[in-house]
């Protein structure tokens, strides 16, 4: 079983690692970075100069939800209802964010949330991805829908997870965690929350599959996006040939007309197959996707290490209830076993609210991959302090000093004027 506990301040040994007095402290715009990050001085800001980098087909498979984007929505609105009651007069100068999860000790108590097609958004972006988290000493979930051989990733990223998608059939399972197991990886997720495919409409109306269709619109969009063709599609094609899905049982090209992308029996996984996994798997098993606090009980009993609460970004169930809402019955059912969160978060204070609900640690997936998109490793690495920066400040702010104190009593229902009236 996993154990979580934050260390003390005297165990700050990272120079990223910085005093809330030293947070912000650099002048605008920070001349010593590259030019397109300059003006990144948050999260979101990755999203606006990716979506002008990024062919539509390209940013419309990230940045999209399912359907109506009910649930994509959802997953931001959700951090607005909780508001701070912060501790004034505490002495908050050697404040750390370190983390310990599964045993291993992290800078900070977020990681990369896996994201499928990295390699088409940024060059050699699953690679780009997990080099900058190894050095900024944070997690990061491969997805199993990259286009980078697992065993490829893992020798650059020491901090790399692997998330699979994996039919309900013994054979495609046993393979992918024998296969898992020799590259090295010593965690593994399993999604459970696909079971179909969710209903992308942006996909269609932006022209995008899987694999890409060579049509005119394609190269047209393409075309209007010159630093994406030449720097990361047409660099790729020079350097590595075409990309391929490689994770998935079937080895699938980026581009074609005629292929067609298999999915398996997803909709016979279930329970037995986790408990398979479990005898199989002799590192850390995680499940991906929960949001009933019953499935939580059974993960538990079926001796899964950790849940990550989850709707999938809001690209599976449209209006799929938001992770954060869910999160403090989870909890309760969970027991020993370590509970993450995913989806909807962007800023430090969203870190803070999810880890006061019972969260041990969050992944965040879309701006991290903007952010290589547009500045690759330099992008990751600005992305990942910026969100540091942030929570130690806000801690600060807060009035905490170690991440262990950030409890329940630390919020409020911001809609609420309760503690006002008395």
């Amino acid at each position: 079983m996993s154990t979580i506990r934050q260390e003390p301040s005297d165990s700050i040994s990272s120079p990223s690692q910085v005093t809330p007095q030293r947070t912000g402290a650099t002048a605008w715009p920070d001349k010593t970075l590259p030019r397109a990050l300059r003006r990144m001085l948050a999260l979101e800001d990755f999203e606006t100069a990716a979506r002008r980098y990024l062919p539509r087909p390209i940013f419309g498979y990230v940045s999209g939800g399912a359907e109506a984007n009910v649930s994509l929505r959802a997953n931001r609105v959700v951090f607005d209802e909780l508001a701070f009651v912060p501790r004034v007069l505490v002495n908050v100068s050697g404040l750390t964010q370190k983390t310990t999860l599964f045993g291993r000790t992290y800078d900070a108590p977020f990681g990369l949330a896996p994201m499928g097609g990295s390699a088409m958004v940024a060059y050699q972006g699953d690679l780009v991805l997990a080099r900058a988290a190894a050095e900024a000493n944070i997690p990061m979930i491969l997805s199993g829908a990259s286009l980078t051989p697992l065993e490829r990733v893992a020798e650059v990223g020491r901090t790399v997870w692997f998330q699979a998608y994996l039919p309900g059939e013994t054979g495609p399972i046993t393979e992918l965690v024998n296969r898992a197991a020799r590259a090295g990886f010593d965690t593994l997720c399993l999604a459970v929350d696909v079971p179909v495919e969710g209903n992308r409409e942006n996909n269609v109306r932006n022209g995008f599959n899987m694999p890409l269709r060579p049509t005119l619109r394609l190269a047209w969009d393409g075309i209007t996006r010159p630093r994406w063709l030449l720097g990361m599609f047409a660099r790729t094609l020079l350097l590595h040939g075409m990309p391929h899905y490689e994770n998935m049982g079937q080895r699938l090209p980026l581009l074609s007309r005629t292929e067609e992308r298999q999915r398996g029996l997803r909709d016979q996984l279930s329970w037995p197959h986790v408990e398979l996994m479990r005898r199989l798997w002799k590192g850390r098993l995680v499940i991906k996707g929960i949001l009933d606090k019953e499935d939580a009980r059974i993960a538990r009993e079926s001796g899964v290490d950790g849940v990550i609460v989850s709707n999938h970004g809001g690209r599976q169930l449209d209006g799929a209830v938001a992770p954060l809402r869910v999160l403090p019955g989870i909890v309760s059912q969970a027991g020993a076993m370590t509970v993450m969160m995913d989806s909807g978060i962007r800023r430090g204070t969203d870190v803070l609210k999810a880890l006061a609900l019972g969260a041990h640690f969050v992944f965040v997936g879309r701006p991290f991959l903007y952010a290589a998109a547009i500045a690759g490793e330099a992008g990751v690495h600005h992305a990942i302090k910026l969100l540091r920066d942030e929570i130690n400040r806000d801690m600060a702010l807060v009035g905490i000093t170690i991440l262990a104190d950030m409890r329940r009593e630390r919020l409020m229902d911001a809609r609420s004027f309760v503690e006002f009236a008395q």
